[in-house]
C-alpha cells in the first residue's frame, strides 16, 4: 500500500511558519511542477515524500530540523540527466528564495551546503549534512523489491544512454558507495539497514556486470 504523500500545501505552509516566512504557495507550485517533469522516474514528488517521512522519524535528534526539511524540499528541484550542476542549481534556487523572503543569510547558506552535500562526493560529513545524505540515500537500504524498482527508475531516467555505457557507469557509482567504510554516517541509521544497503548494492553490481 503506497504511503500518503508528505508533499502537501499544508506541510509547506507549516515550514514557512517555522522559518517565519511569508506564505508563498507559488513556490510550492513551482516545486511540484519541477518534480513532475516528464523525464523523471525516481527524482519525483514520491522521492521527496519518502525523504520527509525519514526526516520525521529522526527530526527530534537533529539540530535545526527545519533547515534539513527546507533542503530536502529543494534538493532535486533541478534535475537534468547528464548535468553536473543539478545540486548547485537546486541549492542556488533554495538560497535565492530564502534570501528574497528575508531569512537569515547564515541559515540560507547552511541550507545551500545541505543540498550540496547530496552530491555524495564526501563520506566524512557530520551533523545535519550527514543526516541529509543518509535520508537521501535511504532507498539503498530498502527491501530488495523496492530497491530493484529504484534501479529500474534510474535506468528510465537515462534511457537515452546505450546499455553497455550505462552498466559500466552505474556499476562504478555503486562500487564507489560500497568502497566506503560506511554508507550511512549520521548515526541515525540501524546497522541492519547498512547491511541491507550493501547487499542490495552488491546484487545490483553483479547484475550490471553480468552482461560483460
Amino acid at each position: 500500500m503506497p504511503h500518503e504523500s508528505r508533499v502537501t500545501p499544508e506541510r509547506w505552509l507549516r515550514l514557512m511558519d517555522t522559518w517565519g516566512l511569508a506564505h508563498k504557495p507559488s513556490v510550492f507550485d513551482a516545486l511540484v511542477a519541477a518534480y513532475s517533469e516528464k523525464w523523471r522516474h525516481y527524482h519525483t514528488i514520491e522521492h521527496i515524500s519518502a525523504c520527509l517521512r525519514h526526516l520525521d522519524a529522526v527530526a527530534h535528534e537533529l539540530d535545526a530540523p527545519h533547515e534539513v526539511e527546507m533542503a530536502l524540499w529543494f534538493h532535486d528541484a533541478v534535475y537534468k540527466p547528464l548535468s553536473g550542476n543539478n545540486e548547485r542549481e537546486s541549492a542556488d534556487w533554495a538560497m535565492a528564495f530564502l534570501i528574497a523572503e528575508g531569512a537569515e543569510h547564515a541559515a540560507a547558506a547552511r541550507v545551500h551546503r545541505l543540498i550540496m552535500a547530496t552530491r555524495h562526493g564526501d563520506s566524512s560529513l557530520t551533523g545535519n549534512e550527514a543526516s541529509m545524505v543518509d535520508i537521501d540515500l535511504s532507498i539503498l537500504g530498502t527491501d530488495p523489491p523496492t530497491y530493484n524498482r529504484y534501479e529500474q527508475q534510474i535506468r528510465k531516467e537515462y534511457t537515452f544512454v546505450p546499455s553497455f555505457i550505462y552498466r559500466k557507469k552505474r556499476a562504478a557509482i555503486l562500487r564507489d558507495l560500497l568502497g566506503r567504510p560506511r554508507i550511512y554516517t549520521s548515526g541515525h541509521v540501524a546497522a541492519a539497514t547498512e547491511r541491507q544497503a550493501r547487499a542490495n548494492l552488491l546484487n545490483a553490481v553483479s547484475a550490471l556486470e553480468a552482461h560483460h
